[in-house]
Formats: structure tokens, C-alpha cells, sequence
């Protein structure tokens, strides 16, 4: 009997720590390259408010902000590669597809573009993590209420790579963390880099002593 409650509770400690599959953590210096738009870009915020610059010096990482205003995933995907020749990035964070949702372009279209993203790296031999895009919704901005689009996760699971979550929604939801109805302010991308470096800690890819701490 003593032993059967061991054992539960050991698994209960397990699941309950683990959060997930862990992946392999990426050493301070390391590249890191961030594939993105205005968001990335930091659009709405000073120059060094955006959220790839503040996650360098939370994270000691060398972070590359490939983020270009307009970018849709077509876009994005026709840079990768000159990108990736260029530096030799350790980790590729992908956050993709806001301006193909303003376009209204096909989703099948979006998802094939960061399913080939996503293969990019893969064939390069480089960790890849998709960071999930608030769905359009004119209404939902207006009430303050935004959810990821779920093309993220299914995407996620299709490819087998890690999925961030919630790093965008929330901040993009309230106008106070707004410079504009799409972009954040320099306090939404402080929000939204703390929510991604929570979820790479979470997922192991991010020590959780960092330069911040």
C-alpha cells in the first residue's frame, strides 16, 4: 500500500512539473532569429521597446528581429531562407500571419506558407517555435476580448513543434496597451515579451535564471 502511494504520488509530481514536453535549452549567445511583422518590428513603440530587443537582455541571447511591417506569411516565407544563410540561428520563433487575417487572405494559403516555414527550419536542422496570432475580430478589439486563431495549434500539432500561446491576445484586447488598433504601446510589448519568456522557460528552451533575474 506504501509503496502504491509512492508511486501515485511521484506521478502527480511529474505531471505536475513537466507542463509539457521540454525541449533542449539554447545556451546565453546564442542566435536567435524572430520571423515577423510590425509586431515583431515593434511598430507603435521607440526603437529597443520592441519585444525581440527586450527579450535580448532578459534572455542573454543574440536575437535577430527579422520583423518587416506588412509582412504577410508568403512574405515572411520568401525571406527565410537568405535569413537563415545569413546567421546561424540556433532557434527560429515564427509570429506570422496577422496581416494574411487583415488581407483576408485564404487560411489554406496561411497555413501552407508557415507549415513550409516551419519545414524550413526543420530541414536545416534548427528549432523552430510558432507563436499563435490573435484571430481578426473588429468586435472582439472593440469589447476587449481577443483569443488566439486556432489555425495556430492545428498547425502546431501537424508539424510537431512547440506552440506559445496567449502572448498577443491579451495585450492587443485592451486599449490602454494599444498605440493604435493593432499595435501595442511600449508597456503591451513589455506584456508580450514577458508572456513569451514565460512560455519559452515553461517549454525549456529558456533557462529559468536569466539575465533579468
Amino acid at each position: 500500500m506504501k509503496r502504491y502511494f509512492l508511486f501515485l504520488l511521484t506521478a502527480f509530481l511529474f505531471a505536475a512539473c513537466s507542463g509539457g514536453q521540454q525541449y533542449a535549452a539554447v545556451p546565453a549567445g546564442a542566435t536567435v532569429l524572430i520571423l515577423g511583422d510590425s509586431l515583431t518590428y515593434g511598430t507603435g513603440a521607440e526603437q529597443g521597446q520592441d519585444y525581440p530587443s527586450i527579450l535580448a537582455a532578459n534572455s542573454g541571447w543574440n536575437i535577430i528581429n527579422a520583423g518587416v511591417p506588412g509582412d504577410t506569411s508568403a512574405d515572411g516565407l520568401d525571406r527565410l531562407p537568405e535569413l537563415l544563410d545569413q546567421h546561424k540561428a540556433s532557434l527560429l520563433i515564427v509570429a506570422l500571419g496577422g496581416n494574411d487575417f487583415l488581407r483576408r487572405l485564404p487560411e489554406k494559403e496561411t497555413a501552407g506558407n508557415l507549415s513550409s516555414v516551419l519545414a524550413e527550419a526543420r530541414n536545416r536542422g534548427i528549432q523552430a517555435i510558432l507563436l499563435a496570432i490573435p484571430q481578426f475580430s473588429p468586435i472582439g478589439a472593440a469589447v476587449g476580448s481577443l483569443s488566439d486563431h486556432p489555425l495556430y495549434e492545428k498547425l502546431a500539432n501537424e508539424a510537431r513543434v512547440p506552440l506559445v500561446e496567449n502572448v498577443f491576445s491579451g495585450v492587443l484586447a485592451k486599449n490602454a496597451l494599444k498605440a493604435d488598433p493593432i499595435h501595442p504601446n511600449a508597456e503591451g510589448y513589455r506584456i508580450v515579451e514577458d508572456n513569451l519568456r514565460t512560455g519559452l522557460k515553461e517549454k525549456g528552451f529558456l533557462n529559468q535564471e536569466s539575465p533579468a533575474q
